[in-house]
């Protein structure tokens, strides 16, 4: 899995956060502005579709009218396994699961398709350590 973060951070672009509102009390909002202020382009999914951080929002993955690189969830690890399989369906290269964050069955899931994939880690805290 070490491996899968660096490749992720050093060659995904687009970042299609899962779960980001324009709540800046949730983790999901500090970590989006971090990545977009180290260059990438955040694309923020929630089912209220809001813009954040200047970034129109989608209802879903497959509402995204241009291509993913890697699709970052912030949910619950109950929840997290359809957003992985969705990222296969829309020809992602990569599916981060959060801190807290685990599903073995989607991660193997997702490696099976090609996918990198990492989970209960945090880009954010990941880019400081490299």
């Amino acid at each position: 899995m070490r491996e899968d973060v660096g490749w992720i951070l050093e060659n995904c672009q687009v970042w299609a956060i899962v779960g980001l509102s324009d709540n800046p009390s949730r983790a999901a909002h500090g970590v989006a502005r971090f990545l977009q202020e180290r260059g990438r382009k955040i694309v923020p999914v929630h089912p209220s579709a809001e813009t954040v951080h200047g970034e129109q929002g989608y209802a879903t993955l497959a509402d995204i009218p241009f291509e993913v690189d890697v699709v970052d969830v912030f949910r619950r690890s109950q929840d997290a396994g359809q957003f992985a399989d969705e990222a296969v369906s829309i020809g992602a290269k990569a599916v981060w699961f959060q801190l807290g964050v685990v599903d073995e069955a989607a991660y193997e899931r997702a490696k099976a398709a090609g996918l990198h994939m990492v989970m209960n880690v945090c880009p954010a805290i990941e880019w400081r350590s490299r």
